[in-house]
């Protein structure tokens, strides 16, 4: 039995942990306000809020001490889809605690979960009050559909959608999420509501059902830039459909390809923008999950492999053998690929704000570690570092409307915070690099997120649950 004492000296270290002054010194400053290197800075941190930043800060003596010589600040990166293992049916609420605290090690410090749950409601409601170490939380409602798909409001006629609408409004959801198999009319009636509800519709414009135009029409925030490649579709073209949502796995689709037409790339990024001008590609998860090969020694040698059960491990592995998208040839894979990274290119020179986002934790692609991956896949697609970066910080803040209180390093933001052993504009890989996170005025240095990770892994791959409790 632990003694008075030492529990005592417990509590207390987690009231200073909660409650500190921290300055972090001689630190390269990336503020996010512009493109630029503030160098040799001290960052003044109290009650969670970045009070001063400069060159001559005034340091109290009981302030904690981080010394940033040769490293570099930058904000807290934003995850602007991802959901959580616990929220389906196969693994137990408890769980996501610590789901949420392998974002924190990774350096996010802001989610947006894409398919709600009364759970989350929950979740977002204890991390604001700093009652767990999470990620400040948005939720978008359980998503509307035109077929039972689970965890979601199947909506086919108009009342049904206006009145899924307005129990999302009721429930505290932050955006009305919209996905598969919605016909014309109850989609603008869903979207007609929120607007009367003022609550901003999100998701899919499946290629088939809503379109890419009607939601342009709608200000629908997209996602992954569900049915583009049919507006990139030849006007000669032999089919409609093309490699979009939930045709993704037909071969048959794959055709079409054929006959893409490229130079349609900057009118389509030109209405995007004027419609809505945030877009969120999920560009690692659709290139390394459908476009280019996985190698099953790629897949275990990943870091958060270690996290999934085995049985789930051997699924994942299996599909990649057996999916009749293996069927089609790597090189029109690796076109697709291609085609979306001209979009995603066109639609930022276009004036466009990409944001990033890791759509985890499918396919063996775990939150947090696979923000990495976006931010890496999107300075493949041709963005230049620093665009990178705002796509994993301050466009996510603009597009919630929280930039004037986080999402740059500046005086009177919240300290969501990453300190890194290198310079991520010379390469963005680099925000794997960590030297440390600040979550909300809180310090965790690496050593202590590492410690979480491994902690974590094994009672995540061990949560399973078996048929019987599900």
């Amino acid at each position: 039995m632990r003694s008075a004492i030492s529990i005592f000296f417990t509590l207390l270290c987690s009231i200073s942990v909660f409650s500190q002054t921290a300055a972090f010194t001689n630190v390269n400053v990336i503020p996010m306000d512009r493109e630029r290197i503030l160098l040799d800075q001290t960052v003044l941190v109290r009650d969670g809020v970045i009070v001063e930043v400069g060159k001559k800060v005034k340091i109290p003596n009981d302030a904690l001490k981080i010394d940033g010589k040769g490293k570099y600040m930058i904000p807290g990166l934003v995850d602007m889809h991802t959901h959580l293992l616990s929220d389906g049916d196969n693994y137990p609420d408890s769980i996501a605690e610590d789901e949420l605290r392998v974002m924190v090690a990774n350096g996010v410090t802001t989610i947006r979960f894409m398919i709600g749950t009364p759970e989350q409601l929950i979740l977002r409601a204890r991390s604001a009050k700093g009652e767990i170490a999470a990620p400040t939380i948005f939720s978008a409602s359980p998503h509307l559909t035109g077929r039972e798909q689970g965890n979601n409001f199947v909506v086919k006629t108009a009342d049904e959608a206006r009145e899924a609408v307005r129990k999302s409004k009721a429930a505290g959801y932050d955006f009305i999420k919209i996905t598969t198999f919605i016909d014309a009319p109850v989609y603008e009636a869903a979207v007609d509501e929120a607007a009367k509800q003022n609550i901003r519709v999100v998701g899919h414009a499946d290629s088939r059902f809503v379109t890419v135009e009607r939601a342009w029409k709608a200000r629908q925030q997209i996602e992954h830039l569900d049915g583009y490649m049919e507006l990139l579709l030849a006007d000669d073209a032999p089919m409609k459909g093309s490699v979009s949502d939930l045709y993704i796995s037909d071969p048959k689709n794959w055709e079409s390809l054929d006959y893409i037409n490229e130079k349609k790339i900057a009118e389509v990024a030109r209405k995007t923008v004027a419609s809505n001008p945030f877009v969120n590609p999920t560009q690692h998860f659709m290139k390394n999950s459908f476009g280019l090969p996985r190698s099953e020694e790629s897949i275990r040698s990943q870091p958060d492999f270690r996290f999934y059960p085995a049985k789930v491990q051997e699924n994942y592995l299996n599909f990649y053998k057996r999916s009749r998208l293996m069927q089609v040839p790597v090189e029109k894979r690796a076109r697709w690929v291609a085609v979306r990274e001209k979009m995603i290119k066109a639609i930022y020179d276009a004036g466009g704000k990409i944001m990033a986002g890791s759509d985890t934790p499918e396919f063996l692609w775990l939150y947090g570690f696979a923000m990495h991956h976006e931010l890496k896949a999107l300075n493949e697609a041709g963005l230049p570092a620093y665009a990178v970066l705002a796509a994993g910080t301050r466009n996510a803040h603009e597009f919630f409307g929280t930039l004037d209180k986080v999402g740059t390093i500046e005086k009177g933001k919240r300290a969501d915070l990453i300190l890194l052993d290198a310079n991520p504009l010379d390469d963005i890989s680099n925000t794997k690099k960590r030297a440390g996170v600040m979550l909300k005025g809180k310090w965790y240095p690496q050593s202590q997120l590492d410690k979480w990770l491994d902690q974590i892994a094994p009672k995540i791959a061990g949560a399973l649950l078996p048929e019987e409790k599900k």
